[in-house]
């Protein structure tokens, strides 16, 4: 087991447009895709950001090595509720995950 942000080459978080947010891996080799593909859940990655499973969308993109996911913000970007104008932060809670 290891920590994603520790066989990524990058995990970045960016809004996608004022409703939803963005994950990008960057697994940088094809054996860390295929690793991070194949350890990944979406089930985990909805309960890790408390979003119903049936709204988490997942692109694998193999040519890149890149796996993304994109969710509803829970807080429209720019309101008063919002802490993360730029959806920046959210990377961090992925990073932390355990893969196998």
């Amino acid at each position: 087991m290891a920590e994603l942000g520790q066989i990524a080459q990058k995990v970045r978080s960016k809004n996608a447009g004022p409703f939803w947010v963005t994950i990008d891996i960057f697994c940088g080799s094809a054996e860390v895709f295929e690793r991070v593909s194949g350890s990944l859940k979406d089930d985990a990655v909805a309960k890790l950001y408390r979003v119903d499973r049936q709204l988490v969308k997942r692109f694998d993109i193999a040519d890149l090595n890149v796996v993304k996911f994109s969710f509803p913000r829970p807080q429209v970007q720019g309101t008063r509720a919002d802490r993360d104008m730029h959806g920046a932060g959210w990377a961090s809670l992925l990073e932390e995950m355990q893969i196998d």
